[in-house]
């Protein structure tokens, strides 16, 4: 039994599976997701897991050099903004379109659907390197 760290077997597989920029994706209740990308659903009812909860626990294990968040989130959850940059302080974030995160979420390994319900809490991280 693994005694640390994420104990979901399925994120725990695909963080042990991401390479250097390689995306994986975090959002909320409502992300839908494209049928090539694998969906790990951990949402139980609204607002369980949390967003920032997963992302969190998530960014513990997987080195983290850039995320993609969508632009409105700046004016629409300011405040799961600030949560997300209190996270990572010292990660670049691109700010793009929703549409253009929703898009993306194509290439990425998989995406973690969490039981958050406000507005533009998703996230793509973008694989580092250790070494």
């Amino acid at each position: 039994m693994k005694k640390t760290g994420v104990m979901n077997s399925n994120i725990s597989r695909v963080i042990a599976d991401m390479g250097h920029m390689d995306w994986l994706g975090v959002g909320d209740a409502g992300t839908p997701v494209p049928a090539e990308t694998e969906k790990i659903d951990l949402s139980v009812r609204p607002g369980l897991p949390s967003f920032i909860d997963v992302l969190e626990e998530v960014l513990k294990e997987l080195e983290v050099q850039k995320m993609y968040i969508a632009e409105e989130i700046k004016t629409e959850n300011p405040k799961q903004l600030e949560a997300i940059k209190k996270a990572v302080p010292n990660v670049e974030i691109e700010f793009i379109p929703h549409s253009e995160l929703k898009k993306d979420l194509k290439s990425s390994k998989a995406f973690i659907r969490t039981g958050e319900e406000t507005p533009y809490s998703n996230v793509i991280l973008e694989s580092g390197v250790v070494f």
